[in-house]
């Protein structure tokens, strides 16, 4: 049994003796089942064999209920198991019996006292944190509110002229990158990136926040039949689903819920490091092609190309 599966409260001779118990009223149910197994033998005539029978079916019932009886009065002594670790049904995983094979239990038990000690530890962190000061130094707790720099919004909802303002921005930061923005389905975004005769994406945003990106070829059509951008579809090229793959791994990287428009910025930023997706050479291994693929991906820090086995 799992260490911790029983408190200090269980009694565990009577706990042995209920095993016992148990084991006995396996033993009385079996010798029932044997006995109308059997029927009526071993006597010459039918009125001998009825009364054999009737003899040794009673004496097992009364044997079952013997034992049964025994194992209720064990079974008020052994007391209660532990409340410490409210883990409801798992606790039957403490029943299997191969558990020198799979430990699931006592792993189950470790992984919630240490789940209860993180807790514990982060809010004294977070009680801590909060009785330091955010600002640089202490010379700056007397500075006039007109003169500190103005917070950006960082709502969900941000002004549909401040998203395009940014956007415009990063338009202009980036020559071989062009973006149409449209709003198809109200305020939220849609940005079409083209990034020179390369690549296009596909950029769905929840007003500053990028939800979705999709990566198809220069040369690949990104509208639906109806003229809208096609933001299901993937591409027929599996170096674009690579790539596809990445920016959506990219978008995990960069979270600054804060400050929206510089996660915005940081992801173009790493998005033009794929101008040369098919003129850079992997930065480990000095080849051009891997598997028939380019190296398809972009280190978030360097910007440096790697091919998707190389980066590891």
């Amino acid at each position: 049994m799992a260490d911790g599966a029983l408190s200090p409260g269980v009694n565990l001779e009577a706990f042995a003796q209920a095993i016992a118990a148990i084991q006995a009223l396996r033993s009385s149910v079996t010798r029932v089942f044997d006995c109308l197994k059997d029927g009526m033998r071993n006597k010459e005539t039918l009125e001998g064999r009825e009364k054999g029978f009737v003899a040794a079916f009673q004496e097992s019932l009364h044997s079952v209920s013997r034992d049964l009886g025994e194992l209720e009065r064990l079974s008020n002594l052994v007391g209660k198991p532990s409340e410490n670790h409210p883990l409801h049904n798992s606790g039957l995983l403490s029943l299997d019996p191969v558990q020198d094979k799979t430990p699931l239990y006592s792993q189950l038990l470790q992984a919630y006292k240490w789940s209860n000690k993180l807790q514990y530890h982060a809010g004294l962190a977070s009680g801590l944190l909060n009785q330091q000061s955010l600002k640089r130094s202490a010379n700056q707790m007397g500075v006039s509110a007109k003169r500190r720099p103005k917070a950006q919004p960082t709502t969900l909802v941000l002004p549909p002229q401040y998203v395009d303002d940014v956007i415009n921005r990063i338009d202009r930061m980036f020559p071989e990158m062009t973006i149409q923005l449209s709003r198809p389905n109200g305020t939220s975004a849609m940005l079409l990136v083209t990034l020179g005769k390369v690549l296009k994406v596909i950029v769905v945003m929840r007003s500053l926040f990028i939800d979705r990106t999709i990566v198809k070829g220069y040369n690949e059509n990104v509208y639906t039949e109806d003229g809208k951008l096609d933001i299901w579809s993937k591409s027929n090229y599996q170096v674009f689903q690579k790539v596809t793959d990445h920016a959506t791994t990219a978008l995990l990287h960069y979270q600054l819920p804060q400050m929206p428009d510089v996660v915005v910025r940081s992801f173009m930023t790493w998005l033009r490091s794929y101008i040369k997706l098919f003129q850079a050479p992997c930065q480990r291994c000095g080849k051009f092609l891997q598997d028939g693929l380019p190296p398809t991906w972009r280190d978030f820090r360097t910007l440096e190309a790697f091919h998707d086995t190389c980066r590891q």
